[in-house]
């Protein structure tokens, strides 16, 4: 681990070898004083920070997120993370019974809960794609899409890099797929700002949201939404406050609506753009040779430890950013999965997330064992190969030890 030189200051706990930077995230320290020393001048004036500055704050913030992600700033909105942004558009959606919302079995669970409710509201229906937990080819995923989608498709949730199998999908060629059939796309980049490279514009996506916290190691409650102007009168923010009747001329609709939902922290957005700055500035390469250092760093992690398990790696490593998957040599059950989780934790001392999949248990018939239990590695900047010779150390004797 290399977190506490001076070039790559993250407060994370030494004794413990940490490969889960997906999960929530990391901030540096740097980030964190910043954003102390605007909570310290909002407390202490809060009228002045809230009702003088604020707005002119938040619009700077805005506007350096854009510019990062090449996006619209007038359909650019703050929310608290990507969940929150997805529930907002599965809100505003306008739904009739019998239409189809399309997604795949790789989806983050809490947005697939979200999905399912509104089609529960609506008497819709969600239709999964089907794809294997170890992809191989982009064509494979265009092709699934395809072959899912009909004339009764309406929308469709589609995560950039998938959570559970931290597989990059041809977001590109899935949007226009269903754009060229009349479906309308909500991007889930949870994890893509900061992993690989983002061209909101470019996408022209329905609808995308991602995470400040995760990638680009800001603070927590940090992520944006992105309405596309056609679809901008649609969204209406969870919280319905005072922008609902504001008739200012000279702010978007959609900023005067989302920026104020009631009495906000608004310092974990106002943070972002710093975070942007300085993780940035930890690699001579700027976020280019960040990112390639954390996808290179992952990749061969994921080489080190299915050599030491003797499985294949058949995901291209062109299809992982800064994450990877191996799938363990081991039975497929959820309380295993649990366990082997667990002890490497408490023995080991290495915190790594080893799932099921498909994930979680009540997605499948109850008589139905998982397909697969996968570790998903994370690649980040206070990481070294050591990591993973230590986790891949550890595996097959904690493997053999639940089996």
């Amino acid at each position: 681990m290399r977190r506490f030189s001076p070039e790559v200051p993250w407060r994370l706990d030494p004794s413990v070898t940490f490969l889960n930077h997906g999960s929530f995230g990391a901030c540096p320290l740097p980030v964190l004083a910043y954003q102390r020393s605007l909570v310290d001048e909002l407390e202490a004036g809060p009228v002045a920070f809230l009702d003088t500055t604020f707005e002119e704050r938040l619009d700077a913030a805005r506007h350096a997120v854009a510019r990062f992600l090449n996006a619209d700033p007038n359909g650019l909105v703050f929310v608290q993370n990507a969940t929150a942004g997805v529930t907002t558009v599965l809100r505003s959606l306008r739904l009739q019974a019998g239409d189809e919302l399309l997604t795949t079995d790789h989806e983050y669970n809490a947005t697939l809960n979200g999905l399912a409710e509104v089609a529960r509201a609506a008497g819709a229906k969600v239709v999964p794609v089907r794809l294997p937990v170890e992809i191989v080819s982009n064509d494979q995923v265009v092709a699934a899409f395809h072959e899912a989608s009909t004339s009764r498709t309406k929308f469709a949730l589609v995560s950039h890099i998938t959570s559970p199998t931290a597989t990059i999908l041809p977001i590109e060629a899935i949007v226009r797929e269903l754009e060229a059939r009349g479906i309308d796309t909500l991007v889930d980049a949870a994890h893509a700002p900061g992993q690989i490279p983002v061209d909101v514009d470019a996408l022209g996506a329905a609808y995308w949201t991602g995470n400040g916290h995760k990638w680009l190691c800001g603070p927590k409650g940090s992520a944006v939404l992105h309405v596309r102007a056609d679809r901008r009168d649609r969204v209406r923010p969870l919280v319905i406050s005072h922008g609902w009747n504001d008739v200012r001329s000279d702010r978007p609709g959609l900023w005067r609506e989302f920026d104020w939902t009631g009495t906000p922290d608004p310092t974990p957005a106002l943070a972002l753009p710093m975070a942007i700055s300085i993780r940035g500035g930890l690699h001579a390469d700027g976020w280019s040779g960040v990112m390639a250092a954390n996808h290179d760093l992952v990749v061969e992690g994921r080489r080190v430890i299915a050599e030491a398990l003797g499985v294949s790696r058949p995901v291209p490593p062109s299809l992982h950013g800064s994450m990877a998957i191996i799938r363990l040599p081991m039975a497929a059950t959820d309380e295993a999965a649990m366990v082997l989780k667990a002890v490497l934790k408490e023995e080991d001392r290495i915190e790594v997330p080893i799932t099921p999949f498909p994930v979680p248990a009540a997605r499948r018939h109850p008589s139905d064992p998982p397909d697969a239990i996968v570790v998903r590695i994370s690649g980040q900047l206070y990481n070294d190969r050591e990591d993973y010779v230590r986790l891949a150390d550890a595996l097959p004797r904690r493997i053999r030890s639940v089996a």
